[in-house]
């Protein structure tokens, strides 16, 4: 007879999948840049031009309330493995959207879809290289800060817990994909601080109410 192996929580199954798929679409999401209105117009206010920022944004906020309500639910050891264990469907994807990038297209396929395919998905190893690296420290920071408030004041503050962490995580991720990706290539300063302004103001607004839906959601899953 088989022995059954350790029973895992239901939240932390259904939240994994939902993490390994915002890690996949987030670089996809990228390459589009929008505009948030009145951030726009912050921006020009403060010198900066009109503040935009890629669309990944939206996955990556994901994956922050998701690895805070992790740690949140099942400790922060357990929430730096889920980012640990992150690594691998970004790295297959990235494999394999390079893969499907070499591999010679149909001749009945249409020239300007085509071209739109590579343009979207065509990442140089320098874009490559600067999303792990923001991807592993920033997710990484952000559940220890989490886990280390957690660890100060006990399971109450919930928001401010969440918020702190995102910022600073946020922050953190903003210096080093900007930095490895363009530095040397155009001046970065004005798009490093137009992305950090559009960024921390997000993470304050956006990520403290998900996160307490999320954890909601984990306990009514493992109920």
């Amino acid at each position: 007879m088989e022995t059954p192996g350790p029973a895992i929580p239901k939240s932390l199954f259904v939240f994994s999948i939902f993490y390994g798929g915002m890690v996949c679409i987030a670089g996809v999401l990228g390459n589009k840049l929008v505009a948030l209105g009145p951030l726009s117009d912050l921006g020009i206010a403060l010198g900066l031009g009109p503040l935009g920022i890629e669309a990944g944004i939206c996955a990556f906020l994901l994956l922050v309330i998701l690895s805070s309500a992790v740690a949140e639910l099942h400790g922060g050891n357990v929430a730096t493995l889920l980012v640990r264990w992150g690594f691998l469907p970004l790295i297959v994807s990235m494999g394999l959207i390079e893969l499907v990038l070499h591999l010679p297209p149909a001749p009945a396929m249409d020239a300007a879809r085509l071209a739109a395919f590579e343009t979207v998905l065509g990442q140089s190893a320098r874009l490559m290289l600067a999303g792990l690296i923001a991807y592993g420290t920033s997710q990484t920071l952000n559940v220890t800060i989490f886990a280390w408030l957690k660890g100060r004041e006990g399971a109450q503050l919930l928001w401010l817990r969440a918020g702190i962490a995102s910022v600073l995580s946020q922050i953190v991720d903003t210096l080093l994909f900007i930095t490895i990706s363009f530095y040397g290539v155009f001046p970065i300063g004005g798009l490093l601080a137009g992305q950090m302004i559009v960024k921390v103001v997000l993470s304050a607004l956006l990520v403290p109410p998900l996160v307490y839906l999320f954890v909601a959601l984990g306990r009514k899953l493992d109920a």
